[in-house]
């Protein structure tokens, strides 16, 4: 039986920034251009590897406010990871990490559950959608890119693939579950801080605030005021980013964070900590834990090997690891 060219999915409700995200757009910072590109990054490779897709391909981001969407026309093989999301699907109700088929006349929900802030939906096709700069990924403050969703919207999605060998649970890896303890590198602005404070930062527990998105997130916590005049000129910052503004309140800067800040930055979160940290919820609690920047490295090649070896697993079955 031919396959049909494209499966058309009506949105009949998509909650605050949910959106079309591809890998980002790397290199353009210099120019003042955010990397955007998805909150979770290995979640995201989780769905695309589950339905075969190559590791990049646009998913759209969901938030807590969840998504709800009709199947017009067509077939077409998805996948849900990240979070401890609800996934509701032709009379089914499973958590998210999970592979299925969604074909025209049904209804899939995400909503969300016990744990996690953000999930992906993935399917074995190409989303259409706007490019910017070379990438699909949605810049939340613009718009730019694939774009946010909404009511009334519809999504297609081309060169559709069944997938029934895939269908079933994806395993969560351990990596991908919350973490509430961040390593940080001590720095580059560490000296606007005394000794005091710098303690204080890294042995007290802080609250995500309600002030969270794709920016960053502001916490809740001892007031890590700087220390002497904050003369420092902007400069570039970097996903991960401890920003602490004139008030002494830090905050976390994430995947659509400005390009340039004039604010000191007391650490910068260790990369491979922040796919777990952004899945933490506000008034979750974090601490922070000093390594050096060799330790950094070493962390961030650790979880990369990590990383590939779940992927392969993924894309080629069965899905019986934890990693």
């Amino acid at each position: 039986m031919p396959r049909m060219s494209e499966a058309v999915l009506a949105i009949n409700f998509a909650g605050p920034h949910v959106a079309i995200q591809d890998e980002g757009r790397h290199g353009l910072m210099r120019y003042g251009v955010p990397a955007s590109g998805p909150m979770d990054r290995t979640s995201f490779a989780a769905a695309n590897a589950a339905v075969g897709n190559p590791a990049g391909q646009p998913a759209i981001e969901v938030s807590m406010g969840g998504l709800v969407l009709d199947c017009v026309s067509g077939d077409v093989t998805f996948a849900v990871a990240g979070g401890g999301f609800i996934v509701e699907h032709a009379g089914d109700k499973r958590g998210a990490w999970m592979v299925a088929t969604l074909r025209a006349g049904e209804r899939l929900a995400i909503r969300p559950g016990h744990w996690g802030s953000w999930t992906y939906l993935a399917f074995a096709g190409h989303i259409e959608a706007k490019t910017w700069l070379g990438s699909m990924s949605t810049h939340s403050l613009s718009g730019l890119g694939g774009g946010r969703l909404a009511a009334g919207q519809t999504v297609t999605v081309a060169d559709p693939d069944v997938r029934d060998d895939r269908h079933g649970p994806i395993i969560c890896p351990v990596i991908a579950r919350p973490r509430s303890e961040l390593r940080v590198v001590v720095g580059p602005q560490d000296r606007f801080f005394s000794k005091e404070t710098l303690s204080n930062f890294l042995s007290s527990p802080f609250r995500l605030s309600d002030a969270y998105d794709r920016m960053g997130v502001r916490l809740q916590g001892p007031s890590l005021a700087p220390s002497v005049a904050l003369d420092m000129p902007s400069e570039a910052i970097v996903r991960g980013s401890v920003q602490v503004a004139g008030d002494g309140v830090p905050a976390i800067l994430l995947a659509d964070h400005q390009t340039t800040g004039g604010y000191p930055k007391i650490a910068t979160v260790v990369d491979s900590d922040l796919d777990a940290f952004v899945q933490l919820r506000p008034r979750d609690h974090v601490g922070f834990l000093a390594v050096t920047p060799q330790q950094a490295i070493e962390n961030i090649r650790l979880r990369a090997a990590t990383m590939s070896r779940y992927l392969a697993a993924v894309r080629d079955g069965p899905w019986n690891v934890l990693i």
